[in-house]
């Protein structure tokens, strides 16, 4: 027969370690952020390299990096967390509302709560915080996931727009009152609108991209002044000055014009327009690639055909010779010295300025330390909260969290 009680000590036990295991993890990220490893390996953000790397969805891997960087500053809530006081989920609603001001309140009205309770406390709090602001007049826009498919989409605008957006809303039920039953609410008439809005510039943008002409750049070769030898620079049409990675990168896939021009000026040649990517190969390179090749990468918009041999040195403008990546991976390559090769199998090889291959896989050279991660330190079990079963007082709670000389809104954690 299982024994309940110990069962249900082992689970508070092992709860205590992974939150001990959770604050460890959370330290190295902020350590990791605020030293921008993540950016020697290739990734946009911190968030962006724990999406590819430990296998988080992007909202979670931006609540780590969020809550780590708070925890740098908030020094008594990270204690207790590192001492296994505090749940990760009681530590994450305490960040969204705490001040190193208001910590030793938060402490005590942790201590007092469940979990439930004090995530109750910190949405009222955001709430008291969110409605001062709102005395201010300020227009915005925000989106919050309710769960089961939905998400609560908030406008604050002045009285006259507000009524712009409601006569818009209203005209489109009318519009679709006579195709559907039962009659359409308000919330089917605001997707009305936004959706006439968006297809109509779809269509136009899709008409634009057809008729516009391909992408021109013109590069003013000129002989450099300084150079020991015969040497040439380039410029663009304002005398920006152009790096050799720089023309390669912005030619590798538009036209290109080359203009070179004599001490004085005067044009000697105009070369002819080198051609960009085919319609068909870039079609049959989106079939392949689907996004960004870069490891890691989940772009799908604003991507560049990338010549990994580049045609300025001979290379071909064929489908074995080109990848997709993203205009951010491909500065990357081009400027931020990062190789990248494609083997016989479209495999995408890359390396990292530090020689080291940017891969899901740890290097050899990483010593295994998880091994001695978890020495006996006889790690105490979880205690439960104060909480007598007693109905809450959320009000004083609120009170009591409340900043004596600065709101939420202050509170250093900033967005990952």
């Amino acid at each position: 027969m299982v024994d309940s009680f110990a069962l249900g000590e082992e689970i508070a036990t092992l709860a205590t370690q992974v939150n001990c295991a959770t604050h460890a993890l959370l330290t190295r990220i902020r350590q990791f952020d605020h030293a921008e490893g993540w950016g020697e390996q290739g990734a946009k953000t911190c968030a962006h390299w724990l999406t590819w790397r430990i296998g988080l969805d992007p909202a979670t891997a931006r609540e780590k990096v969020r809550v780590a960087r708070a925890l740098g500053v908030l020094s008594k809530i990270d204690q207790a967390f590192a001492d296994g006081k505090l749940s990760y989920a009681k530590v994450r609603a305490l960040t969204r509302v705490t001040t190193p001001d208001t910590e030793e309140n938060a402490l005590m009205v942790a201590a007092a709560a469940t979990g439930a309770q004090l995530e109750r406390i910190c949405r009222r709090l955001r709430h008291a915080s969110d409605t001062e602001k709102e005395q201010g007049n300020e227009r915005r826009f925000r989106g919050r996931v309710l769960g089961d498919g939905l998400v609560r989409l908030e406008i604050v605008v002045t009285s006259d727009e507000a009524d712009l957006v409601v006569q818009a809303v209203e005209r489109a039920q009318k519009q679709m009152a006579g195709e559907a039953t039962p009659r359409p609410t308000a919330a089917d008439g605001s997707m009305e609108v936004i959706g006439s809005y968006v297809a109509g510039r779809s269509s136009a943008d899709e008409s634009a991209a057809a008729t516009a002409p391909s992408a021109e750049i013109v590069v003013h070769l000129e002989p450099a002044p300084t150079a020991a030898e015969p040497t040439l620079h380039a410029n663009l049409e304002d005398g920006t000055p152009v790096s050799a990675e720089t023309l390669r990168r912005v030619s590798c896939d538009s036209g290109l014009v080359a203009a070179s021009l004599g001490e004085d000026g005067t044009v000697l040649d105009v070369g002819r327009r080198t051609r960009s990517i085919p319609p068909a190969i870039r079609r049959a390179l989106w079939i392949r690639d689907r996004g960004c090749r870069f490891p890691g990468c989940a772009s799908t918009r604003f991507l560049h055909g990338h010549h990994l041999h580049h045609w300025l040195h001979g290379g071909r403008t064929s489908l074995d010779n080109l990848l997709f990546l993203c205009s951010f991976h491909h500065r990357l390559v081009h400027e931020g010295g990062f190789t990248i090769t494609m083997t016989a199998d479209a495999q995408v090889l890359v390396t990292a300025p530090t020689g080291r291959p940017v891969s899901a896989e740890a290097p050899a050279d990483i010593v295994d330390w998880t091994q001695s991660v978890w020495d006996d330190r006889g790690l105490p079990t979880m205690a439960p909260p104060d909480w007598d079963g007693e109905p809450f007082n959320y009000d004083d709670a609120v009170d009591g969290l409340w900043p004596p000389t600065s709101s939420p809104a202050d509170t250093p954690a900033r967005a990952a």
